[in-house]
């Protein structure tokens, strides 16, 4: 079995990390939809869209690597971690759920990478940016698939209008985090690197505010709880996808295909 690896604690490689992981851990979710979404033609977008976060990671995670300076490339950051190492918002490691939980769910990340990219477009940083330059794109397309179909299913049937209401009961408890800052933001702010995250909150409320009323919902008031997957304290779902994920780089150390 492959032993684990210990990452740098030093504040550009950890927000580097709460990237690259969101992305990773989304594109697992979403890659759950392979072979199971309801029509084809969504069963290749989902995969699509997984492969674009897969890319994103990569990219993210192998800067990371090169930040951290200790030779790691992004197979092994991405493999190789325990649980409490792994950055990720919580939102993106609740179970794939039923088409309107994934379409919420998509609708929100999407809106939030989109914010998110851009502003990393600038980032002082010229690698993080050339890779913003080109996720913004990837993200623009996957907010307005996942923002059409939210608008379709809330507006469609009964069952599917009701789906969409208990998604969002279940889902926007956990928003608070995408926007929850620490000494991690504060660094990136001040040396350039990127955005505090809760300076995407109030474009990223607008945005949805706009994508919600076109469904003909109503924004959701702000919660009290706030998750805590940036600081490595997951849900009881996570452990579970990372044996998934990681089971066969653990069990054949270094193989490739």
């Amino acid at each position: 079995m492959q032993p684990s690896i210990q990452v740098s604690t030093s504040p550009e490689v950890q927000y580097l990390l709460r990237i690259g992981d969101t992305a990773l851990v989304l594109a697992q979710r979403l890659s759950e939809w392979t072979g199971h979404a309801p029509v084809l033609e969504e069963d290749i977008a989902l995969a699509n869209m997984a492969l674009d976060l897969i890319g994103q990671c990569r990219a993210i995670l192998t800067h990371a690597g090169t930040r951290e300076g200790a030779g790691r490339d992004e197979d092994q950051l991405a493999f190789l971690r325990e649980e409490r190492d792994y950055r990720n918002v919580t939102l993106v490691e609740l179970p794939r759920g039923d088409f309107a939980f994934t379409t919420l769910r998509n609708t929100m990340m999407a809106t939030f990478f989109k914010q998110l990219w851009q502003w990393l477009a600038q980032s002082t940083d010229s690698e993080l940016a050339a890779i913003a330059g080109k996720a913004v794109k990837e993200a623009h397309y996957h907010q307005e698939h996942a923002a059409d179909w939210l608008v379709r299913l809330a507006g469609g049937t009964e069952v599917s209008r009701t789906r969409v209401e208990r998604a969002m009961a279940d889902l926007w408890r956990y928003h608070a985090e995408l926007f929850a800052d620490d000494a991690v933001d504060r660094h990136a702010h001040d040396s350039g690197l990127g955005p505090r995250w809760s300076d995407l909150r109030e474009p990223w409320l607008a945005e949805m505010a706009q994508i919600l009323d076109e469904a003909g919902l109503a924004l959701p008031g702000s919660v009290a709880f706030t998750s805590t997957g940036k600081q490595g304290v997951h849900s009881e779902h996570m452990g579970f996808l990372l044996a998934e994920m990681q089971h066969l780089q653990r069990s054949y150390p270094g193989g490739v295909w």
